[in-house]
């Protein structure tokens, strides 16, 4: 009934889905920031909507922080480091090595991705806010990222239509 209501003023949403898979270079353990490298691998954004960015691994990680002083990457690397640090001795998970368990936890706390506004055409990204890559291996190797985008268009619809889809809908009822 609220599509039948919708329909009555002569306005329906279009929602749109664009996605895209970007492929990382390995930039080795530690957060680096890569809000510029996901910001041209994006498709053309829309006027509003939500961006969704998706990191398709266990071991690593992606969050949105402080962009300009440096020393807050590194500070997160040594806190990581020593809150869940490598060479576990009770951690049994060490076939890929000593830094994979501990990789897996950290990432799990960070998590594997972000929701971001899309706002006059660009993620609306605070003035000090940058996206990172959490990697937490040594040798991690390259991270592949999924961006999807979610908008919703209004648009106007002819008075015909919908007197079509009423027509439809009283003899499909």
């Amino acid at each position: 009934m609220k599509i039948l209501q919708y329909i009555s003023q002569n306005k329906t949403s279009l929602n749109m889905v664009q996605q895209v898979e970007i492929s990382l270079p390995d930039y080795g353990r530690g957060f680096h920031l890569i809000t510029n490298e996901i910001l041209k691998n994006l498709p053309k954004l829309p006027e509003t909507g939500l961006a969704n960015i998706f990191i398709k691994h266990t071991s690593a990680a992606i969050t949105i922080n402080e962009n300009a002083d440096p020393s807050v990457r590194n500070d997160f690397e040594t806190f990581f480091n020593k809150f869940v640090p490598d060479n576990t001795p009770w951690f049994t998970h060490k076939i890929e090595g000593d830094d994979d368990m501990p990789a897996h936890i950290k990432a799990s706390i960070i998590g594997q991705s972000l929701s971001i506004p899309i706002t006059n055409y660009r993620l609306n990204l605070g003035t000090w806010q940058g996206i990172y890559l959490c990697e937490f291996r040594n040798n991690g190797g390259k991270r592949k990222l999924i961006i999807t985008i979610l908008s919703w268009q209004f648009i106007n619809i002819s008075p015909w239509f919908y007197y079509s889809f009423e027509i439809i809908w009283y003899f499909c009822a």
